[in-house]
């Protein structure tokens, strides 16, 4: 039977459940002096605003755990409405369903004999909140709002949450109507506290709240708290695993405790992909870790622990033993309910094992290919259509879907069901047929098409051939000539004048206009190509339009507006033309496409001039500045938040081995004058996967204005300041011929030179 017990905290009653002690009494405990637990937290692929797909997923987790034999399931962050939803947590149908689908979860058996904690908003009053619900044996043990909200780059929680604030208490919550009703439970305790078990405390910290100055799991370690549960939707980014396992791993190497990481895992529908690698770190150690990119729907992990061993690291370490002596106290839910088990050499502990981590080059590969699959799968898409130049840029995004095509036939002769359905459904295969080779998977669902010119060259044509054969897609070689000029004929009947190209005696705006429409033209003919090839070969759908403009090229303006591209998605539009150099280089041996190696050493050409015996088109020519130079900018511009003058006193330090502060000036006005003037084109950037910290996509990163003062009269008229003050200083101290007053001068430049000079994050990578 199942009793109902009034406790009171500060004054405040609220009703709790006590419930059977399971597995073994209190003295059995005692007697055997050890407790063990398993636990299980996991990856789930969850799409915003899907309750059944989410809920089907949640089931399935808790259904793997509970044959693992754990006694606590964790799932991600607002796991049953999915992370993604944005402004529909406005509506309320949004918390309503989420309530709807933990009524159907908390009505079957699910939750028997296991502590699980889903994630999903919640209304108390008129304040809507960020929860982690507690729930076992079909009752609702406690409710945890989340205290400190996300609300920094890709992250907007304040703008549909709101943070809880009341620390010292737990308030009781009268459930909804059709709730209370169907568990037979009026309330809950609702508010920051843990929940004491008879043989354990164990805790929530919400995904944001580990990241804080002062992180939760602080004060209730204190508190006794051994068992940290941390709900997360986490996206992935280039190189930033590392500061997340760092971040659990600090957590209790020296407060001891057990941390739980749950994630989300894939594309939930935007631009974002969350990477799992969900985890369990004990006492330092990370025992157990997921996947972090996978195609896989439900990934479970399970581990074994002995809670004995954080008792003694703490009994062990005197500051601890002072601090926990005079702490802040914690509310607290008691609950009459064993968790562990005791001693058994039937089982095994789990031990402390070498974390993986992926290179640069494979977060690159696996990160887009997997993204790029839910986004075919969800879409409706037969399959993808990709304009092939032969460049680098065109070339990672074919060599990142011939990834996808081997991730998903791999997993298939692995005996994945549902990645094996979804590859038959979108490749249209009959008969009991079904993807064996990526190369035939690939002429199924993969369009490849070089759009050539007369100013396209040989090397390029050949290479986008021999890499489409490489991979395995449906390859077009097609001339725009005619189109071009029929385009130019227009517009010489119209006007009376033909435009020319620069090394033909044309201005720079009949030069700029004649790039610009062979560009336009591409985008054209590949979304006609895209929405009719299908029908040509009698296939079901459409095909999805891939763009390949990098992050770089976004930052300078380097792309025209609605060309090639303006696609429907574009898997490497925040990765660096740096970035994706180094990954062709690796997927020419790992994947197996040795042209890359080719494309990789050809110099990066947008092939839209004529090529001359003198003069032959360049990137960096075009832009005045290099692609290494873009980074740089990028990184001071977003992540260190630098305007025009505290970049240039930065790369005064940075540069000032080989250019003069005159010189770094330029360069800067010369980006600056570009970005601006080039700001309004990131207002229509295809949608792209993120994977970098300092993209300038403003759609939901980069929130900064598009109309600008392209001259920046004020900050440049500050550089020049500094450079006349620099350069006086400077005579001066050649004229005194004093070396140390010269490293002064050069000293004087003022700012963030440790920042510029990378002696801060080393992963910055100037």
């Amino acid at each position: 039977m199942e009793e109902e017990e009034i406790f009171s905290h500060r004054n405040l009653q609220i009703r709790t459940i006590l419930i059977p002690t399971h597995h073994h009494g209190p003295s059995a405990q005692k007697k055997l002096k050890m407790r063990l637990l398993k636990v299980a937290t996991c990856n789930l692929n969850q799409w915003a605003m899907d309750f059944d797909c989410n809920t089907k997923h949640i089931k399935e987790s808790i259904a793997e755990a509970k044959q693992a034999g754990a006694v606590i399931r964790l799932g991600p962050e607002l796991e049953i409405t999915g992370y993604g939803c944005e402004d529909h947590f406005l509506e309320l149908d949004t918390v309503t369903h989420a309530w709807e689908c933990l009524k159907e979860i908390l009505l079957g058996d699910w939750t028997d004999g296991i502590l699980c904690s889903f994630g999903m908003p919640i209304i108390k009053g008129s304040e809507r909140y960020n929860c982690q619900v507690m729930c076992l044996n079909r009752k609702i043990i406690m409710i945890r709002p989340k205290m400190w909200l996300a609300n920094d780059g890709n992250y907007r929680e304040l703008r549909w949450f709101t943070a809880w604030k009341q620390k010292d208490q737990l308030v009781e919550f009268l459930l909804p109507k059709e709730i209370s009703e169907a568990l037979g439970q009026e309330s809950v305790p609702f508010g920051y506290g843990f929940i004491q078990f008879q043989d354990t405390a164990i805790a929530a910290e919400v995904c944001e709240e580990l990241f804080t100055p002062i992180p939760p799991h602080t004060e209730l370690a204190l508190n006794g708290v051994e068992v940290f549960m941390n709900a997360s939707g986490s996206h992935h980014q280039l190189r930033k695993l590392d500061v997340r396992l760092r971040a659990f791993i600090d957590a209790t190497h020296t407060r001891g405790g057990v941390y739980m990481y749950s994630n989300h895992q894939g594309c939930d529908g935007g631009r974002l992909y969350y990477d799992g690698c969900a985890s369990v770190v004990v006492n330092g150690d990370v025992v157990a870790q997921g996947s972090q990119f996978s195609l896989k729907d439900v990934e479970t992990v399970v581990a074994l622990i002995d809670l004995d061993a954080v008792a003694s690291l703490r009994g062990s370490i005197s500051s601890f033993q002072e601090q926990a002596s005079c702490k802040t106290k914690v509310p607290s839910v008691a609950v009459a309910y064993n968790l562990c088990m005791p001693f058994n050499l039937k089982v095994c502990l789990s031990i402390p094992h070498k974390i993986k981590y992926h290179s640069p080059e494979e977060e690159i590969a696996f990160g887009p290919g997997c993204w790029l699959w839910d986004y075919l799968r969800r879409s409706g898409a037969s399959g993808f259509l990709l304009p092939l130049s032969g460049g680098a840029d065109s070339s990672s995004v074919a060599a990142i879907v011939g990834c996808m095509c081997q991730l998903v036939v791999k997993d298939i002769a692995n005996g994945d069901e549902k990645v094996k359905a979804d590859a038959i459904r979108i490749g249209n295969y009959k008969d009991g047929q079904y993807p064996t080779d990526s190369r035939e998977f690939a002429k199924r669902i993969f369009y490849t098409v070089f759009m050539g010119s007369e100013n396209s060259s040989e090397d390029t044509r050949s290479r986008a051939k021999v890499l489409a054969d490489e991979i395995g897609s449906w390859h077009l070689d097609v001339s725009i000539d005619v189109v071009v000029s029929a385009f130019l004929s227009l517009f010489q009947t119209l006007t009376g004048k033909r435009p020319l190209y620069k090394v033909d005696g044309g201005s720079n705006v009949e030069n700029l206009s004649l790039q610009n429409i062979q560009a336009r033209i591409r985008m054209v003919l590949a979304f006609m190509l895209a929405s009719l090839l299908p029908w040509v070969h009698n296939k079901p759908g459409f095909y999805l339009v891939l763009g390949s403009s990098n992050v770089d090229e976004g930052l300078r303006g380097y792309l025209t507006k609605y060309d090639c591209s303006s696609a429907d998605i574009n898997p490497i539009g925040s990765i660096s033309k740096q970035d994706l150099r180094a990954f062709l280089r690796w997927a020419a041996i790992h994947l197996g496409y040795s042209s890359l190696k080719d494309i990789e050493a050809a110099p990066p050409t947008a092939e839209l001039e004529p090529i001359r015996s003198n003069y032959s088109q360049l990137d960096e020519v075009d832009m005045g500045m290099t692609y290494e130079e873009l980074s740089v900018y990028g990184r001071l511009r977003k992540i260190f938040r630098c305007g025009p003058v505290s970049m240039f006193q930065n790369l005064c330090y940075r540069w000032g081995a080989r250019l003069t502060p005159s010189q770094v000036a330029e360069k800067v006005k010369h980006f600056f004058k570009y970005y601006s003037i080039n700001r309004h084109k990131m207002t229509v950037l295809t949608p792209s996967y993120h994977a970098e910290s300092y993209s300038p996509e403003d759609n939901r990163f980069d929130l900064r204005q598009f109309l600008y003062n392209a001259r920046w009269p004020y900050q440049f008229r500050k550089i020049d300041e500094i450079v006349s003050e620099l350069d006086v200083k400077n005579v001066a101290v050649q004229e005194s011929g004093d070396h140390e007053k010269m490293v002064a001068a050069s000293d004087g430049v003022g700012g963030m030179g440790v920042i510029a000079a990378g002696s801060g994050n080393p992963k910055v990578g100037f």
